[in-house]
């Protein structure tokens, strides 16, 4: 290594102690990393040197935490700690590094690079100790993670991170291959800012106020501290299979592309409270997932919500949080909550882009049921059988109206009451006018027109007098009328019954 610098040597005998470096110059413009080609040499201090100190360089002092404490410098050369064991902490603050800091296969104490501006991270399988820091940091070609282990927190607030530009081979990236295919349309080709794949952080994980000129890939991540993007403004996020203890993608997150977190497990919360979702076809993608409490309550969501076969403990939401298509076809519920009426519930399952699934109605009457509103979920199971009916044969729907018309498919019995009684007061006027004539007319009878249209209504006689009178001319049309209109009745009755009384399934 060639000589020191005045800086270099600084650092280097405040190293033993972990004594902070400070090349700042106290004018808050000029010391921003953004303006590091302004700097004059006095600021700048070679990565090798960095790389040197932590690598054992120095020998360590009895009784001191050795570390690298530095602001205000402008790094130069790449600084690579790949496949090192560092037992020193490498803080640095508002510097410039031009290159790539590259901690790959490492492991450390704790790395912190708190308002920084750096060209790329690397640091694919690393293991920290304690913290890990880009707060405030902007980084150009993104930030690799992938399948890295935190134990302490994972700090990337405010920090602002690029995908890696387009013009870049794969030897001269930071992900390699950075695009890949994603199943949902309109998010295809995704560049990622961030590479986080099988991330596992032991603490929380705080991603709040982060701007990504890009997407973030969290896939398989292990969070029990909590992932909170409250404030952030992402390309899209795919977190497939994250097990977290919560996720807060509310106040203000907004994603201009698919949130995936297909087969998902939330032990605590997921929130979309005030959050903006705006994407080309699928928008969220939330399903065989399961959660606690899940908050559909976001500012916007542009595109479609697929909340196909999760379970949720409680599902807060609202209806102008699906203002598109919604995929509910497998999704349960303990508890719903919100204020919706019957009718926008029913609208809420109609919006299935595949067309009508008997579950998602079952589901939504078991849970009426379940707080008491019975009426609510016969509503329910009512509409669901109209929405049956339109996948019929001709025949199925005839016969479906027909049970529509008479009973309300059995949840609204009440109708077979009202048509009974339209057609005897219709029969009793009618025969009043043009009585039948008595078939045997030795025998001694007094005629009731009320009795005879009941007896004809009844598919059993009941009162032996349809068979005593013959009706007179085209009154044997109203008996004939009364005769199947009771033998329908009583069949769409007996129809109606078996569906309400069948088990539920599961029940």
């Amino acid at each position: 290594m060639r000589r020191l610098s005045p800086a270099e040597r600084r650092l280097w005998r405040a190293f033993p102690t972990g004594a902070w470096v400070d090349l700042r110059e106290g004018d808050k413009e000029l010391d921003d990393p953004a303006q590091a080609g302004r700097w004059g040499r006095e600021r700048e201090v070679r990565a090798e040197v960095i790389a040197a100190l932590l690598l054992g360089a120095v020998e360590r002092t009895p009784g001191q935490v050795p570390g690298v404490r530095l602001a205000g410098a402008r790094v130069t050369g790449v600084l690579d700690l790949s496949d090192a064991a560092i037992d020193a902490t490498l803080y640095l603050l508002n510097c410039h590094l031009a290159e790539t800091v590259d901690l790959t296969d490492a492991t450390t104490r704790g790395v912190r690079l708190r308002g920084c501006e750096l060209a790329r991270f690397r640091g694919s399988r690393m293991r920290v100790d304690g913290l890990f820091e880009l707060d405030g940091s902007t980084v150009h070609a993104g930030v690799r993670l992938d399948n890295a282990r935190v134990e302490g927190q994972c700090r990337l607030s405010r920090a602002v991170l690029t995908a890696p530009p387009r013009r870049m081979t794969t030897s001269e990236s930071a992900f390699g291959d950075v695009r890949e295919p994603e199943g949902d349309a309109g998010n295809t080709m995704h560049e990622w800012a961030l590479w986080a794949g099988g991330l596992s952080v032991g603490g929380g994980t705080f991603l709040r106020g982060l701007r990504a000129d890009g997407a973030l890939r969290l896939i398989g991540g292990d969070f029990p501290g909590g992932l909170y993007l409250e404030g952030a403004h992402v390309g899209a996020v795919n977190a497939d299979f994250v097990t977290a203890g919560t996720v807060e993608l509310s106040r203000g997150f907004t994603a201009e592309g698919t949130v995936r977190m297909r087969g998902a497990r939330i032990d605590g919360v997921l929130s979309l409270h005030h959050a903006s979702v705006r994407a080309e076809g699928r928008a969220l993608h939330l399903s065989h997932m399961q959660a606690d409490e899940v908050i559909m309550r976001p500012d916007e969501v542009v595109g479609e919500v697929n909340l196909g076969y999760s379970r949720f403990g409680v599902l807060l939401d609202a209806p102008d949080a699906y203002p598109g298509q919604v995929q509910l076809n497998g999704l349960s519920y303990e508890t719903l909550r919100g204020e919706w009426t019957v009718a926008e519930r029913l609208d809420w399952l109609r919006r299935d882009p595949d067309g009508y699934r008997p579950q998602p109605y079952e589901q939504l009457a078991s849970w009426y049921r379940r707080i008491g509103h019975e009426p609510d979920a016969r509503r329910v199971l009512l509409a669901k059988q109209r929405e049956r009916r339109g996948t019929l044969r001709a025949p199925g729907r005839a016969w479906g109206r027909l049970l529509d018309l008479m009973v309300g498919y059995g949840y609204r019995s009440w109708l077979a009451g009202l048509w009974a009684a339209l057609l005897l007061a219709a029969g009793t006027a009618i025969f009043t006018r043009v009585p039948p004539v008595q078939v045997d007319p030795d025998e001694v009878r007094t005629f009731n027109p009320f009795v005879y249209c009941l007896d004809l209504l009844v598919p059993v006689s009941v009162f032996e007098v349809r068979g005593a009178y013959e009706p007179a001319g085209w009154t044997a049309w109203v008996a004939w009328t009364l005769v199947v209109s009771g033998w329908v009745l009583a069949t769409a009755l007996i129809a109606g019954a078996t569906r309400v009384l069948r088990p539920a399934p599961g029940s």
